[in-house]
């Protein structure tokens, strides 16, 4: 961090709410990484915790057996994914674009958790809800 404050993120427990502004890069940082083949991240994106060898298999075959090219995020992904307050962390699911189809039936859930270093994001899932 630059010593700048996190701006505010809304802790509502009972309303779906968009995005937040300042999570959109590094949930677009993972998705580039599976676009890339990277499913363990071994670049690392800031904040995010590593995909264990299984947990990262597991992307891989969901995406594999999905049967479409994944892409980068475009800014229309905003439009549709969401977040909710659980209490202690954010359940965010963030749909997932395909070369063939824009946007597909594929998410991505994710865990957010606010440290005091920042956000923590953990993949949970990709996967056809």
């Amino acid at each position: 961090m630059d010593g700048q404050p996190l701006p505010p993120v809304l802790k509502d427990d009972e309303n779906e709410r968009p995005i937040p502004g300042a999570w959109r890069p590094t949930f677009q940082a993972i998705v580039a990484a599976f676009v890339k083949g990277d499913y363990e991240m071994s670049v690392g994106v800031p904040g995010v915790e590593p995909l264990s060898p299984e947990k990262a298999q597991h992307v891989r075959d969901s995406i594999a057996d999905y049967g479409e090219t994944l892409v980068d995020l475009p800014d229309d992904t905003w439009k549709s994914s969401v977040t909710l307050w659980m209490g202690s962390h954010w359940d965010v699911l963030i749909d997932l674009w395909t070369e063939s189809e824009g946007r597909s039936d594929l998410v991505l859930d994710c865990k957010v958790r606010e440290t005091e270093d920042g956000y923590r994001y953990q993949v949970h899932l990709v996967y056809v809800p």
